[in-house]
């Protein structure tokens, strides 16, 4: 038996430098779990401060604010575009920056899968420039950022729903 990953697996989450993955069991059906994903009122709650013009609608823009951070480039304005969805199964949005020093271009997809009576949530947010300091330093902050504050953030949300 050999100590080295199964290559068929992927890589180790650490390995890819180009993205973040995450999976959280949250239990509460998938319904729910949509809904604090796709309203703006409840995006609010747990993911952005704020959150202006959101419509779930594929090539439909909106922006979320949050809190500038100059040491990854983050201007503190997120434009997002909606990519595609399949309601209750999975939601995909494309996040940039308009800042002029952030080349962030970021994909961000949500997958939703029942698991027993509640939902497992997958998490890939993927398109980190590798041979950028500043994005590897925006995967680190917001890798620990997805598995530990906002993950938490949505729980709490949910439990409120």
């Amino acid at each position: 038996m050999s100590d080295e990953p199964d290559p068929r697996l992927g890589p180790e989450p650490d390995d890819d430098l180009t993205v973040v993955r995450v999976d959280q069991y949250f239990p509460h059906p998938p319904a729910k779990v949509w809904r604090a994903l796709t309203e703006p009122e409840l995006l609010v709650q747990w993911q952005m401060q704020g959150v202006e013009g959101f419509r779930l609608e594929v090539g439909h823009r909106y922006t979320m604010t949050s809190v500038p951070r100059p040491n990854t480039n983050f201007s503190g304005t997120i434009e997002v575009e909606v990519l595609a969805y399949r309601v209750e199964r999975m939601l995909s949005l494309r996040w940039s920056d308009p800042s002029p020093v952030n080349s962030a271009n970021w994909t961000v997809t949500w997958s939703l899968e029942q698991e027993g009576r509640g939902t497992r949530l997958f998490l890939v947010h993927e398109g980190f420039d590798p041979d950028d300091p500043a994005q590897l330093m925006a995967r680190k902050i917001m890798g620990g950022g997805w598995r530990t504050h906002v993950m938490r953030s949505l729980g709490h949300a949910l439990e409120r729903m």
